[in-house]
């Protein structure tokens, strides 16, 4: 994909909800739209992505896995099952949804698995616009090791045409956002991410393709870069400080250390995506462990955000927005946090003692602009309180300088180091004055 066409797909981080964090396989049209709704009421801080994310074809989401059927077409492309999404009766698909969410104001995105369901290849039912079949498709061999729903798809022409059918459909129906799983890590499937990627362009459609699950591996950043607007770094994060290291899922400080080794890839039309924000209301079927408030804590939480935005993350929301409370909803309207995402033009984490690494961590980030704009922030990831005087980082040393804080917004007259007070997993984050 050119680099100016991905500029123009997503030239800031893609902002928005996805149903994943509260509603797991199960959301229906009732729960989009009145999630949605909540969206319309955010989208002039920027959120404006709608996502319904896995399992709207299973026509019987609560099953075992085993167990789950899904809805598809005479050419073997997953529809919506219209029980929970009756809009999509009559061949409509996801058409009318879609419209409606453009009516809204917003954009509209699924998530598919990678792969072609294994009824269709047992049907071997053909491809539409071709003269293949499923049998070509399919490479038999290849499953998704925690969803084996769909075998893979070989890298022949017959594999290209069932994605340029599937893509295509998706297309009409008004799909702007395609989230692809089990194809950045565990197992990459470079060949699938070109061959997407060749459809949606095919298409022509403006669709912005996110790629899942993480840690892409950085020895794929090249390409995943070529064919792609966003991608996972890391693997599910979920909502704790910190969980088992190596085991599932990954804790909010698991993302210090991949932001900073992917920063310098952060561009316009190219995204690393440190995964969803996990916060308020996980109901009522979260993708993963019980129905509840999120235990991110709102220091934590002041974290996250912060961290996901002077690191140019794309920002997407996991809460049941229906059920959103006040703090949250006075986070996500922060103007200025989020203006950082979406306005820096460098981002990076800066070196500091190293003594201090293991529980400080520091970010510079500039826009661009007549009057541009620097912001540094300081995070605590101890478990205990912080108060002490930083020396100002490389390239603001040797001065003393004036900030103002956007949490507690005060301002702190210049001077030749700089007071930080943290609370635990707190963090600060500062707008150089002069």
């Amino acid at each position: 994909m050119a680099a100016a066409s991905a500029e123009r797909l997503a030239p800031t981080p893609p902002m928005g909800w996805n149903s994943w964090d509260a509603y797991g396989l199960t959301i229906n049209e009732a729960q989009f739209r009145a999630n949605a709704q909540v969206l319309v009421g955010l989208k002039s801080d920027g959120w404006n992505y709608a996502v319904v994310d896995e399992g709207w074809y299973f026509e019987d989401s609560q099953a075992r896995p085993e167990a789950r059927k899904s809805s598809w077409d005479s050419n073997g492309r997953l529809i919506p099952d219209m029980t929970r999404f009756p809009s999509a009766a009559n061949g409509a698909g996801f058409k009318p949804l879609a419209n409606w969410t453009h009516s809204q104001g917003l954009k509209f995105g699924i998530h598919i698995v990678r792969g072609i369901p294994k009824g269709v290849v047992s049907d071997n039912l053909p491809v539409a616009d071709s003269g293949f079949h499923a049998a070509e498709v399919a490479d038999t061999s290849d499953l998704c090791p925690w969803d084996n729903g769909n075998y893979g798809v070989r890298d022949n022409a017959a594999g290209q045409a069932f994605y340029d059918s599937t893509i295509r459909l998706y297309a009409r129906w008004g799909v702007d956002f395609l989230k692809v799983d089990c194809i950045a890590d565990h197992p990459y499937k470079g060949a699938e991410i070109r061959m997407i990627a060749k459809a949606i362009e095919k298409s022509r459609r403006p669709i912005v393709l996110s790629l899942s699950p993480g840690p892409t591996d950085l020895s794929h950043a090249a390409a995943v870069a070529e064919y792609s607007q966003m991608w996972r770094i890391a693997d599910d994060i979920w909502d704790g400080w910190d969980f088992h290291a190596g085991q599932f899922p990954n804790g909010i400080i698991s993302a210090f250390d991949n932001l900073a080794k992917w920063a310098k890839f952060a561009k316009p039309g190219n995204w690393p995506d440190a995964d969803m924000l996990p916060w308020g209301s996980l109901t009522p079927h979260p993708g993963w462990g019980q129905p509840r408030q999120s235990r991110i804590t709102q220091d934590e939480e002041r974290t996250q955000f912060a961290l996901w935005a002077i690191s140019r993350s794309p920002l997407i929301l996991g809460a049941n927005l229906t059920r959103l409370d006040e703090f949250t909803r006075s986070l996500i309207a922060n103007k200025e946090i989020i203006a950082i995402d979406q306005t820096a033009v460098s981002s990076a984490q800066i070196p500091g003692d190293p003594a201090d690494s293991m529980h400080i961590r520091i970010w510079l980030a500039e826009t661009a602009g007549r009057r541009p704009k620097r912001y540094l922030a300081v995070f605590n990831l101890q478990e205990t309180a912080l108060e002490r005087d930083l020396a100002w980082p490389a390239p603001l040393k040797g001065s003393a300088h004036a900030v103002y804080e956007i949490w507690s917004r005060r301002s702190v007259p210049a001077a030749a180091a700089l007071h930080v007070g943290l609370p635990p997993h707190g963090c600060a984050v500062f707008r150089i004055e002069q």
